[in-house]
């Protein structure tokens, strides 16, 4: 039996709104055999998943463009362009990604491959990300896409190269860690080469 590395002291729940924030007393075995009691604070949103669309015939990408608090209070007033993305709720991620897709960009997408799953920000964030990437066409599209008003979203919907993109990217204007990595991968991996 293997010898436990934690130990939970005491648990807070400091916020239970749209999310739980917990403070959590520990004590966790350090790797020269000593216990250190640490306080760590936790956000527990839920698991999300995020695509990448690509039509590597036309060498294009959709991506979206939308205001994120969060970015606008640490200074960056621009709306974020990201992959489109979603918290699982009761979903598994291909379904919660296939949702997203039809609500945020009005798209009904091809075979999905799932690339990777990560933790975005492990030191406070429990938040796992599963990352697909999956082929469309243009006949794909049934509706103008831009998410649900009603839970505040204003999505505009970007279609451009995955070039465009990359350089965006360089430029400073793609951001988006989760958009990011999706982007490096569908370069390195070839998707629009191999299938083109």
């Amino acid at each position: 039996m293997t010898e436990p590395t934690l130990r939970i002291l005491k648990v807070e729940v400091l916020s239970d709104d749209w999310a739980t924030l917990k403070k959590t007393t520990l004590e966790y075995l350090r790797r020269d055999g000593t216990w250190s009691t640490q306080v760590r604070q936790t956000f527990d949103r839920g698991d999300g998943a995020a695509v990448l669309p690509y039509d590597a015939a036309r060498g294009m990408v959709l991506l979206v463009r939308q205001f994120r608090y969060p970015a606008y209070v640490h200074g960056h007033h621009e709306p974020l362009i990201e992959v489109c993305a979603g918290v699982l709720d009761a979903d598994d991620p291909e379904t919660c990604a296939r949702k997203e897709a039809e609500e945020e960009l009005g798209y009904r997408l091809g075979a999905l491959t799932r690339v990777f799953d990560c933790f975005m920000s492990p030191g406070a964030v429990t938040e796992r990300l599963s990352l697909f990437t999956a082929p469309y066409r243009p006949e794909d599209r049934f509706s103008d896409g831009g998410g649900h008003a009603s839970e505040g979203e204003d999505i505009e919907v970007l279609e451009i190269t995955l070039e465009q993109a990359l350089a965006m990217m360089a430029a400073g204007k793609i951001i988006d860690a989760k958009t990011v990595m999706l982007l490096q991968h569908a370069k390195l991996a070839g998707l629009m080469e191999r299938q083109a």
